[in-house]
């Protein structure tokens, strides 16, 4: 089985060797390899020029020309992906590439097609940070599970790990954050077998790299209405 890791970027010069060298290192199952795919959505504090040097057969990287979003360089390494199963991961170290493991587990058994990794449904650490983060995304899940009827803990979450399948029944159209309430709402009308895990948690502040705002949050919300009512 092939697992592809798919890496949206932007601005992380400071992360992104560190994280590639802990997606090659990460535990994996015997049975399962990985390919490493990394977008970069038009970065300019020098992470393109990280990029370019880089020399490893292991990891695919494709540039934007102007940056278009999260969404976006989701939408273009989902294209490239070869793997029987996809995970998203972000180019900062707030997430640990080691919980793929765990993730893996229920579609491996033939129980899941979609796998969230829940920052709140855990015991593993998390690191303690914006009070209103947490506010916002509470009411962003709950708001997104009553829309769903699902009961899901972290809608926001990065980690999501899907089967291929899945990911080639999907068109998505958001090219910023408002990919998390869409992928969510559409794996939903699929009726996918979904899955939570509890996974660590490192977030980092506003002036370490932190890029998601209020206007993302406003975003989210309509997004939830968006592709739970307004695509039927």
């Amino acid at each position: 089985m092939l697992l592809s890791i798919v890496i949206p970027c932007f601005n992380e010069q400071k992360t992104i060797l560190s994280l590639i060298e802990k997606v090659r290192a990460a535990h994996l199952p015997a049975e399962v390899d990985r390919e490493i795919i990394i977008v970069d959505d038009y970065s300019t504090d020098g992470t393109r020029k990280i990029l370019y040097a880089l020399k490893n057969p292991l990891v695919k990287i494709f540039y934007h020309e102007k940056n278009r979003g999260k969404g976006a360089a989701l939408r273009t390494g989902f294209q490239q992906a070869n793997g029987d199963v996809v995970v998203v991961q972000d180019a900062d170290l707030e997430y640990n590439p080691d919980e793929y493991e765990k993730m893996l587990f229920p579609i491996l058994d033939g129980r899941a097609d979609v796998v969230y990794g829940s920052r709140f449904l855990t015991t593993r650490e998390r690191r303690v940070l914006y009070f209103t983060h947490y506010i916002a995304n509470q009411m962003l899940t709950f708001i997104s599970d009553v829309f769903t009827n699902l009961n899901l803990t972290d809608m926001e979450t990065c980690y999501k790990m899907f089967r291929k399948e899945i990911l080639d029944k999907i068109n998505i159209k958001e090219d910023r954050f408002g990919f998390e309430p869409e992928i969510t709402a559409k794996v939903a009308k699929l009726k996918c077998r979904i899955y939570e895990v509890g996974i660590s948690y490192s977030g980092r502040t506003y002036e370490e790299g932190k890029k998601i705002g209020v206007r993302d949050g406003i975003r989210a919300l309509w997004c939830i209405v968006k592709y739970n009512i307004g695509s039927r």
